[in-house]
């Protein structure tokens, strides 16, 4: 199996409280960087939201998983607010698993996810 390791993320403001990161492709050991990178480029006042949408998430191996666990405790420390939006079936399966459905918000679409931060 080959991975061409595409990863794109699209950062939006939604409103003054609430940022969007859509990430869409593969999140994996090759392109988790991308992620961070983008991650330190999002600023995050108390009280703010951060929506992370991973409906065009194709796959995420452990370092992704990785990447969003520090996405919430860097979420946690600015006093904001961290939901993830689409996540497929089988990656909130391993959330299941893992637990991190109790650290994680989930919601179905980024609009739910939104909605609920504002």
């Amino acid at each position: 199996m080959r991975h061409d390791h595409g990863l794109t993320i699209t950062h939006r403001s939604h409103s003054t409280r609430v940022q969007v990161l859509v990430v869409a492709g593969d999140l994996d050991h090759h392109t988790a960087p991308r992620l961070r990178e983008a991650l330190d480029g999002v600023r995050l006042e108390r009280g703010a939201g951060l929506v992370i949408d991973l409906s065009a998430l194709t796959f995420c191996d452990s370092t992704g998983i990785s990447v969003l666990v520090a996405a919430h405790q860097y979420a946690q420390n600015a006093g904001a607010v961290l939901a993830l939006a689409g996540l497929d079936a089988d990656l909130a399966h391993v959330f299941r698993i893992m637990g991190l459905d109790r650290l994680f918000s989930s919601y179905d679409d980024a609009e739910k996810a939104i909605a609920a931060l504002q």
